[in-house]
């Protein structure tokens, strides 16, 4: 069950509600901001993963990173990968014209943080402990 339990899966899971729902936007669809945010979310994604591979750390959000990784993307947001998510989410739901999928992104947001992102911080905090703290206070959580 565990491996249900993943950002990924709970984007699909938003997605899907947000296609099968049927309650337009005013003024219908917004393809090419939507196509620019999953865009920007795509580009975010790349850039840290390949922070993550170059610390050699896990992209994991259950595990214990062996590295705390603060420079490339990690300089400007600690949850870039968070964060592009919400833009597909939002990207898409612009494309669509679904209302559902704006409304949703807030609750995707609450739940990622509570699932993924204070657990995974209170891991690096007791594994990294003042360098972390350090981190925290000099970069915010989203952007």
């Amino acid at each position: 069950m565990r491996m249900l339990d993943l950002p990924p899966v709970w984007l699909a899971v938003c997605l899907a509600v947000t296609w099968v729902m049927p309650w337009g936007l005013p003024g219908g669809t917004f393809f090419w901001p939507g196509v620019t945010l999953i865009v920007v979310a795509g580009g975010l994604v790349v850039a840290a993963l390949a922070a993550f591979a170059q610390a050699r750390t896990t992209v994991m959000p259950h595990r214990v990173p062996q590295a705390l990784v603060t420079g490339g993307i990690f300089r400007f947001s600690r949850n870039p990968i968070y964060l592009a998510d919400l833009l597909i989410l939002l990207g898409f739901a612009l494309i669509w014209g679904r209302v559902v999928g704006l409304l949703l992104v807030p609750v995707l947001a609450i739940l990622l943080q509570r699932r993924f992102i204070l657990p995974e911080e209170a891991r690096m905090r007791e594994k990294f402990g003042a360098e972390f703290d350090a981190y925290t206070a000099a970069t915010r959580r989203w952007l």
